[in-house]
């Protein structure tokens, strides 16, 4: 099980889409992969004949552990270890007596795993012209209850599926507020989903290791939304949002302050000399944060489009492994949401984030004068382990810069 974000720590099979015998090259796309973040695709490692399935579908397994062995026809696997103890053809071994089975169940002739199966999912009872609906267990039960028609429902999971997210996502507008009603329960106690048990895990030990500090700055907008509405007016391109010229704000700065765009190693400090900007992403079940590659190379017109394309991507679970993990710094943005100001957490090993608010209007003195302008707080955590004070305030004079001057940001 290859580790496909820096908090995965286990993953699901959803499918094979190679079975025992098949041969396979190295590149060929052989499983998907539910991790904390994303449904993956899984490539293969190596060329030749995929002879093991260890893991069936729907299981889970830790990282490291064998999932799935590739090897030459002939070669011998006598001394392959095994999670458990396996010997070899304990699991997966094909029987030429034994009928195909059920993905994820055993055959008579296998063993079954030390791990908790998982049940097959039961026939859907909502049957639309054509066929039947494909859903999980829990997305029907969760459409049962908030009164959800599946067979209007777009299913997001391997081979269209309907699953959880896909029902609450569509009951959410919907959706009847709850009301507390005497006589009923008090609380209700709901479990975590991968995604927030991830998060939990790793803003919990970020928060007690890395020592923060925190830095804000407002910023005069009006030449920024100037611009913004200008090309905005342009036939043909991406519109532009206050993230995208923040993200191309913050990375043309990073260049000018390596120190900031650094991480603590334990024994060193990498000073990155690429710039990888992770921006966060709101979901139902929590935060995921995908990473714009190379952002100071970007035009801003091509930060627009990758930050758009990363942010679908990320709500419906279609990111990349190498678009989870890598970031150098961090972008939260919370403004859209009518947050004035807030501080963000640092996501180790990166060195800082910045928490950026609403563009508001409010009086502002200009030369002496009251008049009304656009402004913005920004709030720079950071880590001091890897920058002290004074770092942190200069790169915020020329991330403020770039902004109230954003033609350099066309450059």
């Amino acid at each position: 099980m290859p580790k496909l974000s820096e908090a995965m720590e286990t993953g699901k099979l959803l499918k094979w889409l190679k079975q025992e015998g098949d041969k396979v090259e190295g590149g060929d796309i052989i499983a998907e992969i539910e991790t904390d973040k994303a449904d993956i695709e899984l490539e293969a490692f190596g060329s030749g004949v995929l002879r093991k399935i260890l893991v069936p579908a729907g299981e889970r397994a830790p990282v490291g552990e064998l999932i799935a062995v590739i090897a030459a026809p002939d070669e011998d696997l006598s001394q392959v270890t095994f999670a458990g103890g396996r010997p070899e053809g304990a699991v997966g071994a094909k029987s030429a007596a034994t009928p195909p089975q059920p993905s994820g169940a055993p055959t008579p002739s296998t063993p079954t795993r030390t791990r908790p199966a998982v049940s097959p999912a039961t026939p859907v009872a909502v049957v639309p012209k054509g066929g039947r609906v494909k859903s999980s267990p829990l997305a029907r039960k969760i459409a049962q209850a908030a009164g959800v028609d599946l067979r209007v429902v777009q299913g997001t999971g391997p081979g269209g599926r309907i699953i959880r997210r896909d029902v609450e996502r569509y009951a959410k507008p919907t959706a009847a507020p709850r009301v507390l009603r005497a006589g009923g329960p008090e609380f209700e106690d709901l479990p975590l989903s991968s995604l927030r048990a991830a998060i939990a895990k790793q803003m919990a030990h970020a928060k007690a290791v890395a020592p923060h500090f925190y830095l804000t700055t407002e910023i005069a907008m009006d030449r920024a939304s100037a611009l913004r509405e200008e090309l905005n007016g342009i036939e043909g391109y991406p519109k532009i949002s206050f993230t995208d010229l923040i993200v191309k704000a913050s990375a043309s700065t990073l260049t000018l302050h390596p120190e900031v765009n650094a991480s603590y190693q334990g024994d060193t400090i990498r000073v990155h000399h690429r710039v990888h900007i992770g921006i966060a992403v709101a979901l139902g079940e929590g935060l995921i944060t995908p990473v714009l590659r190379d952002a100071d190379m970007k035009s801003l017109h091509e930060i627009a489009s990758g930050v758009r394309d990363l942010a679908e991507r990320a709500r419906n679970r279609k990111l990349k492994a190498q678009e989870l993990s890598g970031a150098t710094f961090t972008i939260s943005n919370l403004g859209m949401y009518g947050v004035d100001e807030f501080i963000a957490i640092i996501n180790p090993p990166e060195g800082a984030i910045l928490a950026v608010g609403s563009v508001v209007e409010k009086p502002v003195v200009v030369n002496g004068r009251l008049e009304v302008g656009r402004r913005l707080r920004v709030t720079l955590s950071c880590d001091h382990r890897v920058m002290d004070g004074a770092m942190g305030a200069r790169f915020l004079q020329d991330l403020r810069r770039f902004l109230e001057a954003p033609s350099r940001l066309l450059i």
